[in-house]
């Protein structure tokens, strides 16, 4: 049966059915592109919680809206389940899970590979796999392939005899990539809440295992983003995700030094920055901030340097940038004690108010957010520590942090009562209560630039 034909005449004529593998960050917009698009769209997780936002036409991500998702369930094109053996169901399964780093900071493949092993249980013929999310180069080809070549031939098993499926020679019928199954990786380029890009207007890189496998995942992910740039293999897209992130981390920590230099000569990063940018060409603006956040740049890199060893090879640049960034709360809880020290006070002992709790302004994602980590730090001092979010009511448990902690209210009186305010994420909310926050804090520490223009202390 000539496979790739089908599914391109399915593509075609929308009665191909999507499979999402995680409805996070990443899954869930892509799934609302595909169900806006009429596709039809299975969305796969393993936490019922967000299968009953969903069932209900609910929103769990803040800057996604309760409409929207309505819309696509109230159509009938976006559904959604905890039963992953629904998998045979669909046409194409997207991955989308986390690639976290573990305590040592090398990459932690338990999602993916859970997830593969999971298709390759019910993987059958005539499916596409994508793989979306971050990891080192050779992934999709170490890992996944050889797992679906093996494939225990769900759709096989349906037809034959039980001793024809006991029989290992009529069992043992590896699935051909490129013929009976289609494999590819294209990078997931998600950036939350981003007012000049979505889902779909942000150009989409792909590798295919093979000709057969690019033609497909090309024509399924056209029906809905812009433009997908296609290279040579899973390798080369793997490669070109983690480049992106490790420019930003690179520019990142260069800025972050850049503070901590310009400060001890009196000089305002912020200004020199803004200043630099100005130049037409040649530069890039980067801007500095308590620590690196959100689910790419302080963790891709890394996946990066655990590879590069397997070739002997040291990943110096990438490694002097993870320092410097890691850094950054460590630094500016230095300053928030020399912030105290001007009113003959300790951080021992002090209250502290920390404003925003999110990795970046304007979303609810905690992500590896640099919060987290100064509020621990903090406390280790003896601080001790509250803080303010209008996106996060209650600090969610993460991997590493389990804070039982609601967002206080920002009022003159609350803030009076804190010995530091210190400023770790710029939403926009706060611009309109500078004036009070400025009139009524004892002392503000901006890590962000949000009181430009103000008589704080920098951080």
């Amino acid at each position: 049966m000539n496979y790739k034909e089908e599914l391109l005449q399915k593509i075609n004529d929308k009665s191909f059915v999507v499979g999402i593998v995680g409805l996070g960050y990443v899954g869930l917009p892509l799934g609302l592109e595909f169900a806006e698009k009429e596709f039809n769209v299975l969305g796969f997780d393993m936490d019922q919680r967000k299968i009953d936002f969903l069932e209900k036409g609910e929103t769990y991500i803040k800057h996604i809206p309760t409409d929207r998702i309505s819309k696509s369930v109230n159509s009938g094109f976006l559904k959604s389940t905890t039963d992953f053996s629904r998998m045979p169901e669909v046409d194409a399964l997207i991955i989308c899970v986390p690639t976290p780093l573990d305590e040592h900071r090398e990459p932690d493949m338990s999602y993916v590979e859970g997830t593969a092993k999971t298709i390759q249980k019910y993987l059958r013929k005539g499916q596409l796999v994508t793989l979306e999310s971050t990891t080192y180069p050779g992934t999709t080809e170490e890992m996944l392939l050889p797992l679906f070549q093996n494939a225990p031939a769900f759709q096989q098993k349906m037809t034959l005899s039980d001793s024809e499926v006991n029989d290992p020679m009529t069992n043992d019928s590896p699935f051909v990539v490129g013929e009976d199954f289609f494999l590819a990786y294209s990078p997931e380029r998600e950036d939350p809440n981003n007012p000049s890009y979505t889902t779909a207007t942000i150009p989409k890189v792909l590798g295919g295992m093979t000709e057969n496998c690019n033609e497909i995942a090309k024509a399924l992910y056209e029906q809905v983003i812009v433009k997908v740039v296609s290279v040579s293999s899973p390798a080369v897209a793997e490669a070109t995700k983690i480049v992106e992130n490790v420019y930003r981390s690179v520019n990142i920590a260069l800025v972050n030094e850049l503070k901590m230099v310009f400060d001890k000569m009196g000089i305002d990063v912020w200004e020199v920055i803004n200043a630099a940018a100005t130049k037409p060409f040649g530069f890039n603006a980067f801007y500095p901030g308590p620590g690196l956040g959100g689910h790419c740049i302080p963790i891709d890199p890394f996946y990066l340097t655990w590879k590069a060893r397997e070739f002997e090879v040291n990943t110096k640049f990438i490694e002097l940038a993870g320092e410097i960034n890691t850094y950054q709360p460590y630094y500016v809880v230095e300053k928030a004690m020399a912030a105290l020290n001007e009113s003959k006070k300790s951080l021992n002992g002090s209250k502290v108010l920390l404003m925003g709790a999110a990795y970046k302004k304007n979303v609810d994602d905690m992500r590896e957010s640099p919060s987290l980590k100064l509020i621990e730090i903090l406390r280790e001092k003896g601080a001790e520590v509250e803080y303010n979010d209008p996106y996060i009511p209650v600090l969610p448990k993460t991997r590493k942090y389990d804070y039982d902690m609601k967002s206080v209210e920002l009022t003159a009186e609350n803030i009076s009562s804190y010995d530091l305010v210190l400023v770790s994420t710029d939403h926009d909310d706060y611009k309109e209560k500078l004036d009070l926050i400025h009139d009524n804090a004892q002392a503000i520490l901006d890590t962000r630039n949000l009181f430009d223009g103000f008589d704080v202390f920098k951080g």
